[in-house]
C-alpha cells in the first residue's frame, strides 16, 4: 500500500481541491491566519501544512484572491517546484492512511482473532478507493480515519472506561476538526460511550452520562484546540461570502459549541447544498442529486470480490451471537455517515463514503468467526480476486471500475468528477504529447487544479473559436465531456478518439 501511494503521488498533477488545501496549510503554517478555505476545519490542513514546512517553500503573504488562486499562486506563481511541493504536502497524508491500517487491523484482531485481523487489513490495503485519495493532500481519508479509531476506542472502553472514552473523544474531536461531514457520528459515539460505560461491572446510569458528555467534552475541546494552534488570537475574517442560514440548520449552528470559523464554515457548507449541481451516474447527466448515487457508485468503483466480503462480514457482525455486542460499533457509525451524505447536494464521488472501506473491512474480517469448513478457503480466495483487481489497476486508482462494469477505462462511461478524473493526469498528458504526437497542434479543454502550461503544454481553448477552426488533436478531460453540451459536444461528437490518457483524459482527432 505505501508503495502504491507513494508511486502514485510522485506521478499525479494536483487534483481539484489540493490547490486550496495546499495554500490554506501555507497560510496557516507561514502565516498563522483563518482567512481561507473555512468550510473544513484546520485539522486535516494542519497535517497537509507538516510537509508543506518541510518543504520549505517560497510564500508570498498576503496573496490576493480566492482559495483557488491562493493556492494556484503558491504552486505556479511564487517560483515553487509544484512536483516537489505536492509530493511533500502528500505525505503526511499517506503516513496518516498507512496508520490507520493499524487501526483496521487492531480492531478486527479484537473481535476475530489474528487472522481476521489480517484479512481486514488485506482488504483495506488494496482498497482502491483508500489508495487513491489516501496519496492526495485531501481530508476524506483522514476524517473517516479518525472516526473508525473513535469506534475502535469507545469499543475498548467497555473493559477500561476511564483510559479509552477520553481517548475516543479526542480521535472523534479529531474527525470533526478535519470535516464537518463526520458531525453525524457525534451522537452515535456519545450513545455508544454510555453503552460501555454501563457494561462496567457495578456501573450505573451516572457513569452512562458522565462517559457520553465525557466524549463530547473531548471532542469540542480538540476542535478549539486545532484552531487555538493555527492563531492563538482566533482571528477571524472571512475572504469568501458567508451565506445566512435560516430555519433549524441555522439554530443548529448558532448552538454549536465551536469557534465562529467554524460556524461559518458550515453555513457555507449549507450554502452550498443549496446550489444548483449537476450529476453524471450510468451515462446519465441530470440536475440535482439522486438519494442512491452513492450506493450505485460504490457498487461501480468497490473490487467484486471486496463487495462479498463485506456483505458477508456486515450479516455475520450482526447474526453471529458472539460478534453481536460490536455489531453498534462496526456498523452504526458508517450507516449513520452514509445516510447523511445520501442526502447531500454534490453527487461528485465515492469519497464522500470512503469510510466504508475502513469500517467494512473490519466487518469483512469478523465473516472468519463462523463456524463453516468452506468460509477460511472462499474468504482467502475472494481477498485474492479483490487484491488481483486493485493491482491491475496500478497507477491509475482514482479511475478504478471493477470487473463487472470493464475495468478503469470504462469507468468514465457510468461516472465522472473524483470517480475518474480530478485533474490528476495533467503531467502524463505533457509526457504523452512529447512522446507521440510533437509539433502537433493542441486543443484542450481541462478540469483540474493544474494550470497546463506549467508542465509544457502549449493549447488553445476549442470553445472559444468557431468549430470549423479547430483541427488537428482534441484533448478533453473525461469528467468534462461526460457533462459536454453545446459547442463542446459538438466538437467531440465530430472527433475520433485516438489515445487515452490515465483513463481519465481522451484524445480525439480532427
Amino acid at each position: 500500500m505505501a508503495f502504491a501511494m507513494v508511486t502514485t503521488a510522485v506521478q499525479q498533477t494536483p487534483t481539484i481541491d489540493e490547490p486550496v488545501y495546499v495554500g490554506a496549510a501555507a497560510e496557516y503554517v507561514h502565516e498563522h491566519r483563518l482567512r481561507h478555505n473555512p468550510e473544513h476545519p484546520p485539522l486535516g490542513k494542519l497535517v497537509i501544512g507538516a510537509g508543506v514546512a518541510l518543504a520549505d517553500p517560497h510564500v508570498d503573504p498576503g496573496v490576493a484572491g480566492d482559495q483557488g488562486q491562493l493556492g494556484r499562486h503558491l504552486l505556479y506563481g511564487s517560483g515553487n517546484d509544484p512536483w516537489r511541493l505536492m509530493l511533500w504536502a502528500r505525505l503526511p497524508v499517506i503516513a496518516l492512511t498507512l496508520s490507520f491500517g493499524l487501526v483496521v487491523f487492531a480492531f478486527a484482531r479484537e473481535l476475530a482473532g489474528p487472522v481476521a485481523g489480517l484479512a481486514a487489513l488485506a482488504l483495506y490495503c488494496f482498497s482502491p478507493d483508500v489508495i487513491a485519495h489516501g496519496s492526495l493532500a485531501t481530508l476524506d481519508v483522514p476524517a473517516a480515519g479518525f472516526a473508525l479509531t473513535s469506534a475502535w476506542l469507545v469499543w475498548r472502553a467497555r473493559r477500561r472506561p476511564r483510559l479509552y472514552v477520553p481517548l475516543a473523544g479526542i480521535a472523534l474531536g479529531a474527525a470533526l476538526a478535519t470535516k464537518m461531514s463526520t458531525l453525524p457520528a457525534v451522537p452515535v459515539v456519545m450513545v455508544l460511550a454510555a453503552v460501555s460505560a454501563r457494561g462496567v461491572p457495578g456501573a450505573g446510569r451516572r457513569r452512562a452520562v458522565v462517559a457520553a458528555s465525557g466524549v463530547a467534552l473531548a471532542a469540542v475541546a480538540v476542535v478549539w484546540g486545532t484552531y487555538l494552534l493555527v492563531d492563538p488570537r482566533l482571528r477571524w475574517v472571512p475572504e469568501q461570502h458567508v451565506p445566512v442560514v435560516h430555519g433549524l440548520r441555522g439554530l443548529l449552528v448558532e448552538m454549536m459549541p465551536f469557534p465562529e470559523a467554524y460556524r461559518d464554515g458550515m453555513r457555507v457548507q449549507f450554502g452550498l447544498e443549496n446550489r444548483p449541481w449537476q450529476g453524471f451516474l450510468f451515462g446519465r447527466l441530470y440536475d440535482g442529486s439522486l438519494w442512491y448515487y452513492l450506493p450505485a457508485a460504490l457498487l461501480v468503483k468497490t473490487p467484486l470480490g471486496m463487495l462479498a466480503l463485506w456483505a458477508g462480514g456486515a450479516a455475520a457482525v450482526a447474526g453471529v451471537r458472539r460478534l453481536r455486542p460490536a455489531a453498534p460499533y462496526v456498523l452504526a457509525v458508517p450507516l449513520v455517515l452514509l445516510a447523511a451524505a445520501m442526502q447531500g447536494a454534490r453527487d461528485f464521488g465515492t469519497r464522500y463514503a470512503v469510510f466504508l472501506p475502513l469500517f467494512l473491512a473490519v466487518a469483512a474480517g469478523c465473516l472468519l468467526v463462523t463456524r463453516r469448513r468452506w468460509v477460511p478457503a472462499g474468504a482467502a480466495v475472494l481477498v485474492a480476486f479483490a487484491a488481483a483487481s486493485s493491482v491491475r489497476a496500478y497507477p491509475c486508482y482514482l479511475p478504478y471500475s471493477n470487473e463487472a462494469f470493464g475495468g478503469p477505462g470504462r469507468t468514465r462511461e457510468w461516472l465522472h468528477d473524483s470517480n475518474v478524473d480530478w485533474g490528476q493526469d495533467l503531467g502524463r498528458l505533457a509526457d504523452r504529447l512529447r512522446e507521440r504526437y510533437p509539433g502537433e497542434r493542441v486543443w484542450l479543454v481541462y478540469k483540474g487544479g493544474g494550470v497546463p502550461s506549467a508542465y509544457g503544454i502549449e493549447a488553445s481553448d476549442p470553445r472559444r473559436v468557431a468549430v470549423r477552426e479547430v483541427r488537428g488533436l482534441l484533448a478533453v478531460s473525461d469528467s468534462a465531456a461526460a457533462k459536454a453540451t453545446g459547442r463542446l459536444a459538438e466538437l467531440i461528437g465530430g472527433s475520433r478518439p485516438v489515445d487515452d490518457v490515465g483513463h481519465s483524459i481522451t484524445l480525439y482527432r480532427r
